[in-house]
């Protein structure tokens, strides 16, 4: 099965991994501007199987879904050294990736990833808004579920929602991803290798009511060359209510790659 995916320019690739529900437009939309400045990267957006254009076929795990990336890596790239980022469920597969491919990933980025698997186990903070816009929540169309996550209710931050998050939620194979959740878990732990010797970007916002920035702190032995931010107002939509902190810190980390 060959994942739905787009790539664009040319040089190091940069694999781009979103999270669970939205498709590969969560990645372009915050990427994309950083990428266009910055010559040399051939960056590679795919849909995970079940959600955005990639199908699920009879995918019915996380094991499923990383065998689909894998065959994605081994053919998009091969043996080549590559970039790796990841958001939220996208990290905890790009965390994965990593352990077996520590020598092909030269550095690797996360946001707000999932650290802990299960909500239950998560230390998570309450839900609260922090900044606001007149006449923002009075556009929103019924059913439109921007404000259950967003810690910034901005024009721009729903804009940027409406055309990066949105689309992959709307046509997710939402059945697909209720039988891959039954087992979530990858059978190999992601940190249960060696130490991941490179650099690494960990990016939280502080008001992540979904997967929080406590949970993370407890990998920063697995990668001592991991820069840790936690964001100010910035929820689980950090890169589109933070953008140019965003910018800022994925730039500074291709430095260090480099």
């Amino acid at each position: 099965m060959t994942l739905h995916h787009v790539s664009i320019g040319e040089g190091l690739p940069v694999l781009a991994i979103h999270g669970w529900t939205p498709d590969h437009r969560l990645m372009t939309g915050c990427l994309e501007p950083i990428f266009t400045q910055l010559p040399g990267y051939r960056r590679l957006y795919p849909d995970l199987p079940g959600m955005g254009q990639s199908p699920a076929g009879d995918i019915d795990s996380s094991d499923g879904i990383m065998a689909a990336l894998r065959a994605f890596v081994d053919e998009q790239i091969g043996d080549q050294p590559f970039l790796l980022l990841g958001e939220s469920y996208g990290g905890y597969l790009a965390r994965g990736l990593v352990a077996e491919r520590p020598d092909q990933v030269l550095g690797l980025g996360l946001i707000c990833p999932t650290g802990r698997l299960w909500h239950k186990d998560r230390q998570v903070p309450e839900h609260v808004v922090l900044r606001t816009e007149p006449g923002v929540l009075e556009s929103l169309a019924e059913g439109e579920d921007f404000t259950e996550i967003a810690v910034v209710q901005t024009a721009a931050a729903l804009a940027a929602y409406r055309s990066d998050v949105a689309p992959g939620l709307a046509i997710a194979d939402l059945e697909a991803m209720d039988r891959i959740q039954q087992k979530w878990a990858l059978t190999t732990a992601p940190e249960s290798g060696p130490v991941y010797e490179r650099p690494s970007l960990i990016m939280c916002g502080r008001q992540d009511s979904v997967t929080g920035y406590a949970d993370l702190y407890e990998l920063l032995p697995h990668y001592p060359r991991a820069t840790y931010a936690v964001l100010d107002v910035a929820g689980h939509n950090l890169q589109l209510e933070q953008p140019e902190l965003f910018g800022a810190l994925v730039r500074e980390w291709l430095q260090r790659v480099g």
